[in-house]
């Protein structure tokens, strides 16, 4: 049985954010090419992205390990890692744009990922690292966002005690749909063509 909710605000956040860099797609085309592009725009969704991150891997990390510390990205590195062990290697696919992200990659080394590193650096040296607010780093903390949004309500809207629900089952809760991001075909009951 699946447990209802009366209100999904980190998904509603997500798509809200999603929906502003579907903005973003009328005036920059989401290709290789134009990764390095950067703009205020850019920076917003960025920060808004990478920040909700925060919210949630804070969140996930209270789920998966409620005694553990959690106070930056490499508390969160260490509790995500071990209780999503796939996640370095999950894939976000753009198939409008025919891109596929892989967001976390870097903590398969242990690192941080390129994304999170620029966030902090705009964050904090705006003046020195504006360049990196780039569509390469905004598209891959959105990617993030939607990756590890999925895995919270996997957990959060399972019944208590019973673990995360499965792939499709958690998605189907997830409305409305994501529209610009998506996870791999097997964690939708139908592939939905964008």
């Amino acid at each position: 049985m699946i447990k209802a909710t009366s209100g999904k605000l980190h998904w509603n956040y997500f798509i809200a954010l999603e929906r502003d860099m579907e903005s973003v797609s009328r005036y920059i085309e989401f290709a290789k090419g134009n990764f390095r592009i950067y703009s205020i725009e850019l920076a917003h969704l960025l920060f808004a992205a990478a920040s909700e991150v925060d919210v949630i891997a804070k969140l996930l990390c209270k789920i998966l390990a409620p005694a553990k510390r959690r106070r930056n990205i490499n508390d969160y590195r260490i509790i995500l890692k071990a209780g999503v062990p796939n996640l370095h290697a999950s894939k976000v696919f753009v198939p409008r744009y025919g891109l596929s992200l892989i967001p976390w990659d870097n903590w398969s080394a242990n690192l941080n990922p390129v994304w999170w590193t620029s966030y902090n650096q705009v964050k904090h040296e705006r003046d020195i690292y504006f360049q990196k607010a780039t569509l390469h780093n905004a598209l891959n903390s959105l990617a993030a966002l939607l990756i590890l949004t999925y895995h919270f309500y996997s957990y959060s809207l399972a019944p208590q005690g019973a673990g995360p629900l499965p792939p499709k089952d958690t998605t189907l809760q997830l409305v409305p749909q994501s529209t610009l991001l998506r996870l791999h075909d097997d964690y939708y009951y139908e592939p939905v063509i964008t």
